[in-house]
């Protein structure tokens, strides 16, 4: 483990409350609710009127200090991990004005004069960097010092696109501190990963007839060639941390006590962590590849063959400059995948360890960067709720951002976790939900205009948007916040 004990000590969340369920969507758009429930989960939320990613992470730190009572005093690093930021200068420092104002409000202490206030930008991993970015800053800078990471982001895809039913937005604070009471993380074990595929997933600047420039609210992206960059980025990751904990693949999955992934879809990292799992076997030595030779002989396949693609280095960039976006570098791999899910260590190794949490991750849909915290905060607080004794166990996190990166990051459950595991508020963050008909949903999509208001209440709202264009005083497009109690 790192020199200096460091981890996260608590989560706090703000989810917005216009709910789409998604077995009523399937009846407006006429999509399969058995493919849909199986696949992607049972519903997502949508920012209303006067939301935003900066109200959205504003009103999930302040429930993170309240909840945690946290001295904003203590707090010297405040990063925000989004890919909705409406502000191409800023950004927690934004966040930081929110919370100083409404601090004062109250009467209590703002954030430390001398916090640092950093934005993290890469798609659905900004706030895992965010993350570690805090944690080695705490591992360094003396006394009690805390840090906060804020994930936050809109998830909105076109009506009628391949993505529509994986949208979702919300907010996932945690708070960062040294011997942590909730998640000790091994900075020194982490394995990273990168590699640039250029239309994995973008949301390029459009320019429109050469008069100004906006960017686009939803991406342009290609679904098979994603689940690809999933599967190979997330091994690449893994492979380094295996490496660098000195642990065989094999043996730490049988020891690992619970895992979460980026999650932009309920099967996805069902499929990546079994795909990662089967990979290892082919290095995992005599043991591992005689298990891997089982698993090849019941789904009809040459065990050398399986081996020797999985040991291969495919050229997936090369898929899309030949413009074969449909081609599959791993096709024995992927038809082994499939015979393994039926296979009964596949629910011991994989979906048994993925299970916590997943009753609120099928309701929230994909929220970018907030996907991994979101898991994770409703995972633990299920496991004291249920009584689980995780105390000491090892827990995987693995975060994953299109573009193209991955972390696999090895933890290990605190020995007196459950209160702060208890006072994470997943589940009451998910309490608000207002259910939208289909004229309303499709109104909320394509004008931002709320069909029924929803009062705010102890959280931030954007108060109005500034016009003015004259030199003394220039703030057109300026978003104002207002506190409202």
């Amino acid at each position: 483990m790192s020199a200096v004990s460091v981890g996260i000590s608590g989560f706090a969340a703000y989810v917005p409350p216009y709910r789409v369920d998604l077995r009523a969507w399937c009846d407006w758009t006429g999509s399969s609710w058995d493919k849909v429930r199986s696949v992607v989960g049972t519903g997502f939320r949508l920012p209303g009127p006067g939301q935003g990613v900066y109200t959205m992470a504003a009103t999930a730190a302040l429930r993170l200090l309240d909840q945690h009572d946290v001295d904003p005093r203590r707090v010297r690093f405040l990063g925000l991990g989004t890919e909705s930021s409406t502000d191409n200068s800023a950004g927690a420092v934004i966040v930081r004005g929110m919370l100083d104002a409404a601090l004062r409000e109250r009467g209590t202490p703002a954030l430390n004069r001398h916090c640092e206030v950093p934005e993290f930008k890469h798609a659905c991993l900004g706030g895992i960097y965010a993350m570690k970015a805090a944690l080695r800053f705490l591992a360094t800078e003396p006394g009690d010092a805390a840090a906060i990471v804020v994930s936050a982001d809109v998830a909105k895809y076109d009506l009628g696109s391949s993505g529509e039913a994986t949208q979702g937005a919300g907010a996932v604070a945690m708070l960062l501190e040294k011997s942590p009471r909730l998640l000790e993380v091994d900075l020194a074990g982490c394995g990273s990963a990168s590699a640039y595929r250029g239309i994995d997933f973008r949301k390029p600047m459009v320019r429109a007839n050469g008069d100004g420039s906006h960017f686009r609210e939803t991406p342009v992206f290609n679904g098979k060639y994603s689940t690809t960059c999933y599967l190979d980025q997330a091994l690449h990751a893994l492979r380094a941390m295996f490496h660098r904990l000195r642990r065989e693949p094999a043996e730490y999955f049988r020891a690992v006590s619970a895992v979460f992934m980026h999650r932009p879809y309920e099967r996805m990292p069902l499929n990546s962590l079994a795909f990662s799992y089967l990979a290892g076997l082919a290095n995992d030595g005599a043991e591992g590849r005689a298990e891997l030779a089982t698993y090849c002989d019941a789904a009809r396949l040459d065990a050398g063959e399986v081996l020797a693609e999985m040991r291969s280095t495919p050229d997936i960039p090369g898929l899309a400059a030949g413009g074969d976006l449909e081609g599959e570098p791993w096709p024995l791999t992927m038809q082994l995948l499939r015979v393994f899910r039926s296979h009964p260590l596949h629910e011991q190794l994989i979906a048994d360890k993925m299970r916590l949490g997943t009753s609120v991750m099928r309701e929230l849909g994909n929220v970018y960067s907030a996907s991994l915290p979101a898991w994770m905060a409703a995972g633990l607080e299920e496991a004291a709720a249920t009584g689980l004794d995780l105390a000491g166990r090892e827990v995987l996190a693995l975060g994953y951002g299109s573009g193209d990166a991955a972390e696999a990051i090895p933890m290990r459950v605190a020995r007196d976790w459950t209160a702060a595991a208890g006072q994470a508020g997943m589940a009451q963050a998910m309490r608000n939900a207002v259910d939208l008909s289909c004229s309303e949903y499709r109104d909320l999509h394509r004008s931002g205009r709320g069909p029924r208001p929803v009062v705010a209440h102890d959280e931030f709202v954007i108060d109005r948007i500034g016009s003015s264009t004259v030199p003394e005083y220039a703030d057109e497009g300026v978003e104002y916040y207002r506190y409202v109690r």
